[in-house]
């Protein structure tokens, strides 16, 4: 208990300016691989507590690994701080890193007395490329024990499952005529776009309820007298498992195909960014984490208590199937606003936003020093769920 009060009276010196920053960050929205303020103010907070900060890292201008520790197994905490186009931090990232830092600062001291080693992890472009793929295949997380972080949510759930994903870019090819003069002449791009959506939309009948299909049209044209030669969309599948998601991909794809086909256009699908995997939570964590939050006055609820059907996906399950991990998901009182709502980024830089740093900062530090203290670590990556 000594090491759990000295962590809380570390993060207690730093709460004011963690909120400062959370919030200065939500003022100040930062795009993928564009976030070079909030990562440079990042690594600088980590600097002044002692932290030996590479930044940026791993061949990424806009990651940074802050080091402290130098004996015994290494935890990762992960901080991510990219927003989305347009409703900013209404995945709450601010919270995020502000409270991967906190969890930093609470441990830096106590890191010798229990004999670990920790990394506070710059994870830049989680909202759109997969930048923790790009760690993991720089080495990032090669020696690392465990890997952690907590994520805003209208609810708390201290193992959530997340979607394996895909991000495909579609565009199909046709060619321009006058649209009253010469339309036969034309061959039009934009009505490949619309039953390409009208394909998918019939095709969400006959799927799994975790199956999900969502898309936009990013490019239909230039104006209504000119058949449309060219139009683009950008479309995100998931599904539980890669696995699945192979199968789901291939059946999207025909709908392009068959769009294609039915007006006369060329397609070309490419993917964007990596995919993203399913998420595999660590029992051992997860147990610790939620006996910890309970110990903070947030009880957590279960995974398997909740639709699975209602999951998103992050990059932070490709770290997962590497290392042991865990992605506790914290209430912010939002509700009735979800995540991706501008209603929810509102709600980061509220009071129970503020508390979400607090409890998720110490939840993970009070998580790893049970793991040091109880000498866990062969028990990690037994098995996950």
């Amino acid at each position: 208990m000594e090491a759990k009060k000295a962590a809380t009276a570390g993060f207690d010196a730093v709460e004011a300016e963690l909120r400062e920053i959370s919030h200065w960050m939500y003022a100040n929205p930062e795009l993928a691989f564009e976030e070079r303020a909030a990562s440079a103010r990042l690594a600088s907070f980590l600097t002044a507590r002692g932290f030996a900060v590479a930044h940026p890292a791993y061949g990424l201008e806009t990651s940074f690994a802050a080091d402290v520790g130098t004996r015994g197994p290494r935890v990762v905490v992960c901080a991510e701080y990219d927003a989305l186009p347009d409703v900013g931090h209404a995945c709450g990232h601010n919270i995020i890193a502000a409270a991967a830092c906190g969890a930093g600062a609470a441990l830096a001291p106590l890191v010798d007395d229990l004999g670990i080693r920790l990394t506070v992890l710059g994870t830049p472009a989680e909202e759109a490329y997969g930048g923790k793929i790009d760690l993991i295949r720089a080495g990032a997380f090669r020696d690392a024990a465990a890997a952690m972080m907590v994520h805003p949510a209208p609810e708390d759930i201290v193992d959530p499952a997340f979607l394996a994903v895909a991000h495909l870019m579609v565009e199909f090819h046709g060619r321009e005529s006058h649209a009253s003069f010469a339309p036969q002449l034309g061959v039009n791009a934009l009505d490949a776009a619309v039953q390409a959506y009208v394909n998918v939309s019939t095709l969400r009948q006959a799927i799994y309820p975790t199956d999900k299909i969502h898309g936009v049209i990013t490019d239909g044209g230039s104006a209504p007298n000119v058949i449309p030669h060219h139009t683009a969309m950008s479309w995100y599948v998931r599904a539980a498992s890669t696995t699945r998601l192979e199968e789901l991909i291939g059946r999207v794809r025909a709908c392009f195909e068959a769009a294609a086909t039915a007006t006369g256009c060329r397609v070309e699908v490419t993917t964007r960014g990596h995919g993203y995997t399913e998420m595999r939570n660590d029992p051992v964590m997860v147990d610790l984490y939620a006996a910890n939050s309970e110990a903070l006055g947030r009880p957590m609820g279960r995974g398997a208590d909740r639709d699975p059907a209602q999951a998103g996906s992050t990059d932070m399950a490709n770290v997962s199937q590497e290392v042991p991990t865990i992605h506790p998901m914290l209430d912010i009182d939002s509700a009735p606003a979800v995540n991706h709502q501008r209603e929810f980024a509102a709600a980061t830089i509220e009071p129970a936003g503020d508390r979400a740093i607090r409890d998720g900062a110490l939840g993970m530090a009070w998580t790893i020093i049970d793991l040091a203290r109880g000498d866990l670590w062969s028990r990690l990556g037994r098995e996950a769920v």
